[in-house]
């Protein structure tokens, strides 16, 4: 027989992914949910307790249980993963719509960040759409020393993909920073911005194992959409 505290948790947890609790609704009290549930409010707790273990509420001393957004999609920040094993793994129904490809002009920028002035530098801009919203502006930059040849065909499914299975290429390591910018005329010519006046920036230079260069990339995302997360592990 299943214990009572798991009864309550599992009617809340399905309570709050059909959105009858929103996030930062708060939770009726554990003297309402004893209430509700004919119980004592130590089995609520246990209930609550494990809620909030699992990230579907934070327990908020004097105030009681807030609902967290759990409808945010999760991106790792110390690895470096795709588009397509993020969606993969998360079983997401996605998309991605390619907006433009070529190589740049000798006179961008780009050249100096990826010192690579005697190459060509190939930029792709893809959209990424999931449930039907455009919500991530990807811009990746490669040197042509590394990546000779790149079609649509590529670019609409995994460049990485390509990178190692086609081209051997052993991805290292990557510098990586996260900022808050306003969002651009292009952000809301080709992301559904909804209203959001700032949208979430990680820019990341990657490496090759033999510690050379050879990308850019810059991913916006818009920001109620996503957390970003991470292991840390103090060390004295």
């Amino acid at each position: 027989m299943q214990r009572k505290y798991v009864i309550i948790y599992d009617d809340l947890v399905n309570e709050i992914v059909n959105k009858k609790w929103k996030a930062f609704d708060m939770l009726p009290s554990e003297n309402e949910l004893a209430k509700e549930y004919n119980t004592s409010r130590e089995t609520v707790r246990k209930a609550l307790n494990l809620l909030s273990q699992n990230g579907y509420i934070q327990k908020i001393q004097g105030k009681g249980s807030m609902v967290l957004d759990i409808h945010k999609f999760s991106l790792p920040v110390s690895g470096i993963v795709s588009f397509k094993e993020i969606a993969r793994k998360q079983k997401l129904e996605s998309r991605t719509i390619l907006h433009s490809l070529g190589l740049l002009e000798k006179n961008h920028p780009m050249y100096e960040k990826l010192k690579r002035t005697k190459h060509r530098i190939w930029a792709v801009e893809r959209v990424r759409e999931i449930s039907g919203e455009k919500i991530i502006l990807d811009k990746d930059y490669f040197s042509d020393e590394y990546v000779p040849l790149l079609t649509e065909d590529i670019a609409k499914g995994s460049i990485y993909e390509y990178l190692e299975d086609e081209l051997g290429l052993s991805i290292g390591f990557a510098h990586k920073e996260i900022v808050v910018e306003e969002v651009t005329e292009e952000d809301k010519e080709l992301l559904d911005v909804n209203g959001f006046q700032v949208i979430v920036v990680i820019k990341s230079l990657v490496y090759l194992d033999d510690a050379n260069i050879f990308q850019y990339n810059e991913s916006r995302h818009r920001p109620d959409k996503f957390r970003f997360v991470d292991f840390a592990r103090r060390i004295k």
